[in-house]
C-alpha cells in the first residue's frame, strides 16, 4: 500500500510538473516596439505576424505590440532590448544603428542612390553580410523593410539648399555624429525624439523635418509643415529584429515556423510600402499639401550639396570599407543597366 501511496504521490507531482512547464510557455509573451504609427503597413504587418506566430507556436507564443512610439524613441528601444525588457523592434537604419554601425552604408549616404532599383541592388549585397554582424551583437534579423524615399517637409517652401539652411530642421536625438555632420554642412540641425516632432513644429522649435510621406501622413506633419520637396534624399530602410537570447529560447521548430511567417510578413511590407508612400503623397495633396517638384537642374544643385557630406561621411558615420562597397555596388548596377537598355 505505502508503494502504491508513493507512485501515485510521484504521479502527481510529475503532472504538477508537466502542468507548471506547459503554463509557463503558454505564457510566454514576446514585446515588440516600433515608432510605425498603427494602422499604416507596417502596423498591419505585424498584426498579420502576431497572428501567425501564435498559430505557428500553436498558442504557445504571443506577440505584445507597441507601435507609435509607445515605448520612446528607438535608442531607448534598443536600450532596453539590451537590458532584456523589450524581445523585438521593427526599427529604422538610426535604430539599427544603435546596435551595429555598418548599417549606416544603407541609410546615411545622401542622394548616393538614383532610384529604389539601385537600392534593392546594394541592400540585397550589403544585407547578409550586416545580419551576421548583428547577430554577433545579440540580435537576429527576420526581415528587412523600407519606406521609400525620405522628403523634406517645411512650413515655407523649400527648393534650394540654401532655403534648407535657412530653416530649424529635426534630426534625430542622440547621434551626436549626424548631428555634427549637419552643422559642419552649413544647417541647423535641433536634435529631438520622432514623437516630438510635431509638438515642436506647433511651437516653432523646428520648422522642417525629413519625413518618408507615409509617416508624415499618419502624423499629420503635412498639416504644420504643408509643403513637401519632392527630392530623393535616401530610403528610409530598416528591419525586424528579435533579441537573440529570447529567440533562441523557443523551441527550434517553432522559430523556423516563425521565420517564415516573418519572411512573408516582410514581403508584404516591400510589396505595399512603396506604393502606399505615394498614395500618402497624394491624400495630402487633398489635403492642402503643396508638392514642389525638382527639375534636372534644381537635383544637380542638391547633389553638388549632399557631396558636400561624403568626405565627412566616410569613416566617420559609414565605415570606410562599407562607404566603398556601396559605391561600387551602385556603378556595377548601372553598368549592367547601361548594358542592357537598348
Amino acid at each position: 500500500m505505502k508503494q502504491l501511496l508513493k507512485q501515485a504521490l510521484e504521479a502527481a507531482l510529475l503532472l504538477a510538473l508537466l502542468g507548471t512547464l506547459a503554463a509557463a510557455r503558454a505564457a510566454t509573451t514576446l514585446t515588440l516596439g516600433t515608432l510605425a504609427p498603427e494602422g499604416t503597413i507596417y502596423h498591419k504587418a505585424l498584426l498579420e505576424m502576431r497572428d501567425q506566430w501564435r498559430a505557428a507556436s500553436g498558442g504557445t507564443v504571443n506577440l505584445r505590440i507597441y507601435a507609435g512610439g509607445k515605448i520612446g524613441g528607438e535608442a531607448k528601444m534598443v536600450g532596453q532590448m539590451r537590458l532584456g525588457a523589450l524581445d523585438a523592434g521593427l526599427l529604422t537604419g538610426i535604430g539599427l544603428t544603435e546596435i551595429e554601425h555598418a548599417v549606416t552604408g544603407l541609410q546615411i549616404m545622401p542622394m548616393v542612390f538614383r532610384s529604389l532599383e539601385e537600392y534593392d541592388h546594394v541592400s540585397a549585397q550589403l544585407q547578409p553580410k550586416l545580419e551576421k554582424q548583428l547577430d554577433a551583437k545579440g540580435f537576429t534579423v527576420i526581415f528587412w523593410a523600407d519606406a521609400g524615399w525620405v522628403r523634406f517637409f517645411s512650413k515655407e517652401p523649400v527648393l534650394h539648399p540654401a532655403d534648407l539652411k535657412r530653416t530649424k530642421l529635426f534630426t534625430w536625438a542622440g547621434d551626436t555624429k549626424l548631428i555634427e555632420l549637419w552643422k559642419f554642412a552649413g544647417f541647423q540641425p535641433v536634435p529631438l525624439e520622432t514623437a516630438d516632432i510635431v509638438p515642436m513644429l506647433d511651437t516653432g522649435l523646428i520648422n522642417a523635418t525629413p519625413a518618408p510621406p507615409v509617416a508624415a501622413l499618419a502624423t499629420l506633419v503635412h498639416e504644420r509643415a504643408p509643403h513637401m520637396l519632392e527630392l530623393n534624399w535616401a530610403p528610409l530602410m530598416g528591419a525586424l529584429v528579435v533579441r537573440k537570447a529570447a529567440w533562441e529560447k523557443l523551441p527550434p521548430n517553432v522559430r523556423a515556423e516563425m521565420l517564415k511567417a516573418g519572411i512573408a510578413a516582410g514581403k508584404i511590407v516591400r510589396s505595399h510600402s512603396r506604393a502606399e508612400a505615394d498614395r500618402s503623397v497624394k491624400a495630402m495633396q487633398e489635403k492642402g499639401l503643396k508638392v514642389h517638384a525638382v527639375t534636372p537642374e534644381l537635383e544637380a544643385e542638391w547633389r553638388k550639396e549632399a557631396e558636400v557630406f561624403y568626405p565627412k561621411i566616410k569613416g566617420g558615420l559609414v565605415p570606410a570599407d562599407v562607404f566603398e562597397e556601396v559605391l561600387q555596388r551602385v556603378t556595377e548596377f548601372r553598368s549592367s543597366s547601361s548594358k542592357t537598355t537598348p
